[in-house]
């Protein structure tokens, strides 16, 4: 079922969920966690299809803000909806116009599902300071996207300088196959690495994180090479063993599908390393709700900027764009 409101308020959003979810019996229990995703218009469709995916392992309430312009007349409009197309996800898209979007926090804070985490998730271009910003503020946890942004690398430069205790991105998500096939191909490996090399198309934020953690881990500098694509197309980790032999571990996935994988002079092996949809990746970041901190060493690493994982208040910090040059 599902209840379209026009012009509607905050209080009458929540009167609407409570009746869809009376009328839904069964389907409204059990949420493990409240996803609070912030998206255009343009993406709309594409965040709820990824939502569907991700609730299928990780029932969730899914709270939609879609942001309009600011200077349009202050508007609320509400999609409410339990179970249907969304599958077993209880939904409320939230179209807001006007100066209400920059409020965004006092409509979402009453739809939140109770005593289950938060994870706030931009699919798009984030604020500049997501743990300052109201959505981040009230969040467990906090996903963005680096690849989303014009300028992928200088993204990833900003969440460094911006991190706190609960933020991950996409981007690193991205690259967890990649991670768990160098990992099992270093497995028994008695030896000290001495050249990691990841190659990727230009600006890939997933190879940066990718050599920044294999710099973390190995302790060696690790050199990220331009390729044509699609994403990371290769990794190499040569290792020096305890006779003085170096072991040459290269892994190859020239077409976003199959990779090939060649340790020393083993033969080839050909493996799956397929590039993953929207809605797994994020099924993937929902399972943690615990601060993630290989993901912080890896953007430390990446980045060259020290992060700090001490947990620290939250704090509001309020921007009115009216005034951002003031």
């Amino acid at each position: 079922m599902a209840t379209t409101l026009w012009a509607t308020t905050g209080s009458d959003v929540v009167k609407a969920l409570l009746a869809e979810r009376r009328a839904a019996g069964a389907l409204a229990s059990g949420l493990a966690l409240t996803l609070v995703a912030v998206v255009d218009e343009r993406r709309v469709h594409e965040a709820e299809q990824a939502a569907t995916i991700a609730a299928a392992a990780h029932p969730c309430r899914l709270v939609m803000v879609v942001r309009h312009s600011i200077s349009a007349d202050i508007r609320l409009d509400a999609e409410v909806q339990v179970g249907g197309r969304l599958g077993s996800t209880e939904a409320v898209v939230m179209r807001m116009y006007g100066r209400l979007g920059l409020h965004a926090e006092s409509l979402v804070l009453p739809l939140l599902a109770p005593d289950a985490p938060v994870v706030t998730w931009w699919h798009g271009v984030p604020p500049e300071e997501i743990a300052t910003d109201a959505l981040g503020v009230l969040a467990n946890r906090r996903v963005t996207d680096c690849a989303q942004a014009p300028d992928a690398l200088a993204a990833l430069r900003a969440r460094a300088f911006d991190f706190a205790a609960g933020d991950t991105d996409l981007s690193w998500t991205r690259c967890t196959p990649w991670r768990s096939l160098l990992a099992s191909a270093l497995d028994g490996v008695d030896g000290q690495a001495t050249s990691a090399a990841v190659a990727a198309e230009a600006g890939n934020p997933s190879a940066a994180l990718l050599a920044g953690w294999l710099g973390s881990r190995l302790g060696v500098t690790t050199e990220v090479d331009t390729s044509g694509g699609p994403g990371i197309t290769a990794a190499e980790i040569v290792m020096r063993r305890a006779d003085g032999s170096d072991l040459a571990v290269r892994v190859d996935r020239p077409d976003g599908a199959m990779a090939t994988l060649k340790r020393g002079e083993e033969e080839s092996r050909a493996l799956p390393l397929s590039r993953r949809g929207l809605g797994d990746l994020l099924a993937e970041e929902l399972r943690r709700m615990d601060p993630d901190a290989v993901y912080a060493e890896a953007l430390s690493c990446s980045t060259d900027h020290a992060v700090d994982m001490t947990p620290r208040a939250r704090v509001l910090v309020w921007r009115d764009p009216a005034h951002a040059d003031t």
